[in-house]
């Protein structure tokens, strides 16, 4: 048992040919989980009666919405739920579009052809993306086949989901950050398509005097918001408001998309018979620390890569509404955490802590589902707080940058 402990708190456990093949086994079972469900679909439909890339059927057929002239459909749920029936020509389960006006323009782009050419187009373009922001932020030749390998990939696969297009924005605004600011701020208003995730940038940017970031992204979201008002009309930002209500009270609190999928506090305490006052109070509490602890790391001298993980993880955790596929985010911060591992040496715990964060969303939604036991949230709750236990380390004297345990 002692020498189980000391090799977690060492990480001597995980070796390089043990991180190739673990990545290896998951691809492989990955590929034939693939080829296993699509061989027993009914064409587009899978053998559950939904469609191949479930979620990614919003998003088309907002997109053929568009077409048609009639965005603001896409916003009302027995329309839009109308108008993806008639992508498949049967009857499909509804699958909301919650998104800002200007998302409609990828939903545009990707109507524009068959889906499951649509499908594999945004797929390939948006994991080219994910693929090249870890891989400048950790540009080691095993970059690729871990981050590859990594489980959210899979889920946001299946799903057709936005993970990765996420993960590319705030990852590539955190690596231009100091050197090219006003690129930064692009990417970061660009990811106001998914406004739950932008609650504490701000913040940060505040705390770390990027304030050439900050204009150029408040400049990106106002332009964006102007063409899609004059592109699609007043009446589509209506619509947008009106939709609100329905995510809020459908999908988010009364969980209709299903509590083990959302890896919030909000939706653990629901979980668990909370009530909805209750879960919001604990959301609260929660986004007040990570404020609050946020505000002082990007304040500090810490690493800067302490501070680029610790916004990851604090993005994750600040909205209630996080699902397992949105944890492909989460490799921001193993790659900037493992970055500063090799430069300065792996503190005690933190190799295995990272692979509890890698692993785990291969694991959340079944732990959650029959056990009631968040385990995605536990993971990062632990991350944020190693990064956060670290960056104090760092300021006492003489321990700046001292590792605590050898470099794997």
């Amino acid at each position: 048992m002692a020498h189980f402990w000391q090799g977690l708190r060492s990480g001597e456990w995980l070796t390089r040919p043990r991180m190739r093949s673990y990545s290896l086994i998951l691809l492989a079972l990955y590929v034939i989980a693939a080829v296993v469900w699509i061989g027993l679909s009914d064409g587009l439909i899978d053998r559950n009666g939904k469609p191949i890339g479930t979620d990614f059927s919003d998003v088309y057929a907002a997109g053929r919405l568009v077409w048609q002239g009639h965005a603001p459909d896409a916003y009302d749920p027995p329309l839009q739920h109308a108008a993806e029936q008639a992508v498949f020509g049967r009857d499909v389960p509804f699958y909301g579009w919650h998104y800002p006006p200007f998302f409609l323009a990828i939903a545009f782009l990707v109507a524009a052809l068959p889906y499951a050419l649509g499908l594999g187009l945004w797929l390939l373009g948006s994991f080219a993306a994910y693929l090249a922001a870890i891989r400048a932020i950790l540009p080691r030749p095993e970059s690729w086949l871990i981050a590859s390998a990594f489980p959210a990939v899979f889920i946001n696969i299946g799903h057709g989901q936005n993970g990765f297009l996420t993960t590319a924005l705030l990852g590539g605004a955190l690596h231009w950050l100091r050197r090219r600011p006003w690129l930064a701020g692009v990417l970061i208003g660009l990811l106001a398509y998914k406004p739950q995730f932008g609650v504490l940038i701000p913040l940060a940017l505040v705390a770390g005097g990027y304030w050439r970031t900050i204009g150029s992204a408040a400049l990106t979201v106002l332009a964006l918001v102007v063409l899609s008002y004059l592109i699609l009309g007043s009446s589509i930002w209506h619509a947008f408001e009106a939709s609100t209500t329905f995510t809020q009270t459908v999908v988010l609190e009364a969980g209709g998309t299903g509590w083990e999928k959302i890896q919030s506090i909000f939706s653990a305490v629901r979980m668990w018979g909370g009530s909805v006052p209750l879960a919001y109070s604990a959301q609260a509490a929660i986004a007040i620390t990570l404020a609050a602890t946020l505000a002082w790391l990007w304040h500090s001298d810490t690493a800067f890569e302490r501070k680029a993980a610790a916004l990851a993880a604090a993005s994750l955790l600040a909205t209630p509404y996080v699902l397992d596929y949105d944890l492909v985010v989460a490799g921001l911060a193993i790659a900037y955490l493992a970055r500063l591992g090799v430069a300065r040496g792996f503190r005690s715990f933190e190799i295995s802590l990272l692979s509890a964060a890698w692993i785990v969303p291969l694991l959340s939604r079944g732990i959650a589902k029959t056990t009631g036991i968040p385990l995605g949230l536990l993971v990062l709750l632990l991350l944020y707080a190693l990064i956060l236990h670290h960056a104090i380390e760092d300021r006492k004297p003489g321990v700046l940058g001292a590792p605590s345990a050898a470099p794997a």
